[in-house]
């Protein structure tokens, strides 16, 4: 599944809400499909929604919100034997480093997670620790949009599982066409909302590969961030035990 198709979901409220299986990844092997998802806010899912989101066994729900956003939307509904961890990697409020109009917008993005790599190193740490235990799968991993800080999150967890860079990127790419149908979603259900600037909607390939290239500069690998960050080796081994076939 790719492309549009990969963002079909069964939940009419939920527009970035995708498997992150399917990827080739170190070694010939596949990353596993039903382990690991990825999504926009799940505070839009309701009751009509539980046989759905039942029905995919997630054991798991990372929230990667500020708290202020948990705060101001709610969070996903506490359903029987679903574990929710509220996970806030702190970074700067972009509002404080605005984007500048017609300058270059993936290296804009870029720099944002960059920022974030550095200041929420602890939060990245935690997150990926709880992919990596198969206790917790499958997991879903979710912010606003489902396409920075989820992206940051599963861009680091695809790359130590060996899947490709223009993969990763084209994975986060996806999300551009989430966001078109979220703001078409907006615009039906709230006319009077004001359309948010092109980093809240646009997710262009490049801006994930120089954050993976520029994070490889700087501690080597993939891997090497997250250990500094206090992921360990055991944990690292663990992740691609249960996410690679």
């Amino acid at each position: 599944m790719s492309g549009v198709d990969a963002l079909e979901t069964p939940f009419p409220t939920l527009f970035n809400f995708r498997d992150v299986g399917g990827y080739r990844g170190r070694d010939g092997r596949t990353v596993r499909h039903g382990r690991l998802y990825r999504s926009d806010s799940l505070h839009r899912i309701d009751e009509t929604d539980r046989a759905a989101f039942t029905a995919l066994g997630i054991r798991t729900v990372i929230d990667l919100r500020r708290p202020t956003e948990v705060e101001r939307d709610g969070r996903v509904p506490a359903y029987d034997g679903l574990t929710y961890r509220h996970i806030h990697p702190e970074h700067q409020d972009w509002a404080e480093r605005m984007y500048e109009p017609g300058s270059d917008l993936a290296r804009y993005l870029a720099d944002r997670y960059a920022d974030l790599a550095r200041t929420g190193t602890a939060g990245l740490a935690e997150a990926v620790g709880l992919i990596a235990d198969s206790a917790n799968a499958p997991v879903v991993v979710h912010c606003v949009a489902g396409k920075d800080r989820t992206g940051i999150v599963c861009g680091l967890t695809l790359a130590v599982l060996g899947v490709p860079d223009d993969e990763i990127a084209a994975d986060y790419a996806l999300s551009t066409v989430a966001s078109e149908r979220f703001s078409a979603w907006v615009r039906a259900t709230l006319p009077d909302a004001v359309e948010p600037p092109p980093p809240f909607l646009a997710s262009p390939a490049e801006a994930m590969r120089l954050f993976l290239t520029e994070l490889r500069e700087g501690y080597g690998s993939a891997e090497g961030y997250l250990r500094h960050a206090g992921v360990t080796d055991e944990q690292l081994a663990a992740l691609r035990t249960h996410l690679l076939d």
